[in-house]
């Protein structure tokens, strides 16, 4: 039997850059900002007391192609059923499920069985309502898309806290290489932006109290004045799909994913290792798993999320390991224009760095580069780490770093 290869066939997103992939990368690679203040929004008396003034907003401006408005997606019977990071799950999944090509509604009942889900949330929807349950549940995103798209497979759900999305994808990668599954549907979804969430991290000192009257400039990942996360909402779906599957069907092939490492800190429930030695561990084992070269790796997607201590202990990982494999390494996070959208998981990435932070943070524009392997990395309170390792295909093609 040969050995089985994962890619990366369709993907879709909702994030407070707009609806739907390609808007939003759009945006991200052109410097605009998805964060705007508290005072903005519809219910912003209930945020006046809370001191952190800046968040990652979904739009919902009926007048943008690109804004979510649920009712242009659900019946009014669904959205009673349907909380927010459930809806968000559904319309990227709807996007990414396009995207690769995958028409659910003729697939034999072999194929079924052999589809699976696996979507996770880190807190879900906060809400008092008569569904609270089936709506507060953070497997009821897979729950739905599973029952949506009559995917019989693995249905599967995962909550590491910010570290949710990247270990949703490196299990349904596990499920594929074992042979559990041909396809799955994976990725994150969270709507916990409201008065009490936002709150709870204002007590924590997690998120950032500054920058009140310029939101856009709050979320500043590596950046010396940095000083906590922007909290964010959204959802961000992917097929991931056997090689020779996906080539059978003739599906669009974006990269593979070729390696998968995770690790624990066992040092504190929200404070990281001073060295980053969970972080470090975590992309050793991805780049291991992978049997690449840590020279060919090009680019770093760091979860970077606007904290002192986070971004200082994950730059030091990086730092460890690529310090002398590849001193021209990049490293950027999309934090700095969406926020942090705790499992969902993003830059403004000032020029001003600080005297350790010695690679490319792309600072304030994006760069156009032929990469050959890139991790991308998510960190959660309670130590957990998580990272990926990608590579290209064998078509070869610039992309483009945020």
């Amino acid at each position: 039997m040969y050995p089985r290869r994962v890619v990366i066939t369709g993907l879709g997103a909702v994030t407070p850059l707009g609806l739907g992939v390609k808007h939003s990368w759009e945006k991200l690679i052109t410097s605009k900002s998805g964060l705007i203040s508290t005072s903005q929004l519809p219910d912003a008396s209930q945020y006046s007391e809370i001191p952190s003034k800046v968040v990652g907003k979904i739009p919902t401006d009926p007048s943008s192609e690109y804004s979510f408005i649920a009712s242009d997606h659900f019946a009014s019977h669904e959205l009673r059923r349907y909380s927010p990071f459930i809806q968000y799950a559904l319309v990227a999944a709807e996007e990414a499920l396009k995207d690769a090509k995958l028409n659910t509604f003729d697939m034999t009942e072999e194929e079924r069985w052999r589809t699976g889900v696996c979507i996770g949330s880190g807190i879900g929807s906060f809400e008092d309502t008569p569904m609270f349950i089936p709506r507060l549940l953070t497997n009821m995103a897979s729950g739905n898309v599973s029952i949506k798209y009559g995917l019989k497979g693995i249905n599967h759900s995962v909550s590491t806290a910010c570290a949710t999305g990247v270990h949703s994808i490196g299990d349904s990668y596990r499920f594929i290489k074992d042979d559990y599954a041909d396809v799955i549907v994976c990725g994150a979804s969270e709507a916990a932006l409201n008065p009490v969430s936002l709150g709870g991290f204002a007590r924590a000192k997690s998120v950032t109290t500054r920058y009140v009257d310029e939101p856009t400039k709050a979320s500043r990942p590596f950046d010396r004045d940095r000083s906590g996360f922007v909290l964010g909402e959204g959802a961000g779906i992917l097929i991931l799909e056997e090689l020779e599957h996906a080539k059978a069907r003739g599906a669009p092939i974006y990269a593979e994913l070729k390696g998968y490492g995770l690790s624990g800190d066992a040092t504190h429930i929200t404070t990281p290792s001073s060295e980053g030695d969970g972080a470090k561990r975590a992309m050793e084992m991805a780049i291991w798993r992978a049997n690449i070269d840590p020279r060919n790796v090009g680019y770093v997607n760091a979860h970077a999320t606007s904290t002192v201590l986070g971004d200082r202990a994950e730059n030091f990982a990086i730092k460890r390991l690529f310090e002398v494999a590849n001193p021209n390494l990049k490293v950027s996070s999309s934090k700095g224009q969406i926020g942090h959208l705790l499992g969902a998981a993003g830059m403004h990435d000032d020029d001003n760095g600080e005297d350790d932070f010695i690679f490319d943070y792309v600072s304030n524009k994006s760069q156009k580069v032929e990469l050959e392997c890139a991790l991308t990395n998510s960190f959660g309170f309670g130590g957990t780490n998580a990272s990926l390792c990608l590579q290209s295909t064998e078509t070869k093609h610039s992309d483009v770093l945020p």
